[in-house]
């Protein structure tokens, strides 16, 4: 019996061991909650995504304060952030035109939470990003953006245009706009995944010696630099497709 004991005892060990070993990359359920008689969770992303929007909060309250306050002797941080607004105008404007203007608040408020969720596995979160369903609830907004900019500027010709060249196209032009969220969910969701994967997988699989200095490249590569690269495309492609429906219209 004591033998049959130590044995299970041994298992457990093993299992636990290696467990520990699993690099972890996954979304994980925290706590249930009864939405309307159904039994949801929240998850890590949920978490996660509640962390950057704080950060933003704060920030943006700091920021604006900052540059009320400093209106005459900017200090490096109000300086920064007129900097940083002054860009985001220069971006949207040299995308967009005079059209801009209109989308410059829904641009800004995109790039940066995208920006921070990316950039968030700095700190040790799980990346909001690295969920397709957080990817794709961003490509539905600004899908949503990109049609109210089509009817805006086109009206009925809009309509028209999807029969175009010939009635037969139909049913290609409204699955190539259809396409439009998910291929923009899925370029941000593949990229910033495989950046959250392979972190995973490295602080999962080698041993403590390997990780001493090295993954501050890999963090500057895969969290910084590509999170930052994936936010400017996400919110490039959007003014583009934007643009193209108000370019279309004149």
């Amino acid at each position: 019996m004591m033998s049959g004991f130590a044995t299970g005892a041994m298992q457990v060990m093993q299992v636990a061991r290696a467990e520990e070993s699993t690099p972890d990359f996954y979304i994980h359920e925290l706590a249930p909650v009864n939405f309307f008689g159904t039994t949801v969770h929240i998850t890590t992303t949920h978490v996660c995504t509640l962390i950057v929007f704080i950060t933003i909060i704060i920030i943006a309250i700091a920021g604006r304060n900052s540059v009320l306050k400093h209106k005459d002797k900017p200090t490096k941080f109000s300086a920064g952030v007129e900097i940083a607004i002054s860009t985001l105008l220069n971006f949207v404007k040299g995308s967009m035109g005079k059209a801009g203007k209109n989308y410059i608040n829904y641009i800004g408020a995109l790039f940066t939470f995208v920006f921070f969720s990316n950039i968030s596995g700095l700190f040790g979160l799980r990346p909001p990003t690295a969920d397709y369903g957080t990817t794709l609830c961003i490509g539905l907004v600004s899908f949503c953006m990109i049609q109210y900019a089509a009817i805006r500027y086109m009206k009925l010709n809009y309509l028209k245009g999807m029969f175009e060249p010939v009635f037969l196209f139909f049913p290609i032009n409204v699955i190539s706009e259809l396409a439009i969220p998910v291929s923009l969910s899925l370029r941000l969701f593949g990229n910033v995944l495989a950046g959250t994967v392979m972190m995973a997988l490295y602080y999962g699989m080698l041993p403590i010696f390997a990780k001493i200095g090295v993954p501050s490249a890999l963090h500057a590569y895969f969290d910084l630099f590509s999170g930052a690269i994936q936010a400017y495309v996400f919110s490039m492609l959007t003014m583009t497709f934007i643009a193209d429906k108000r370019a279309s219209a004149e």
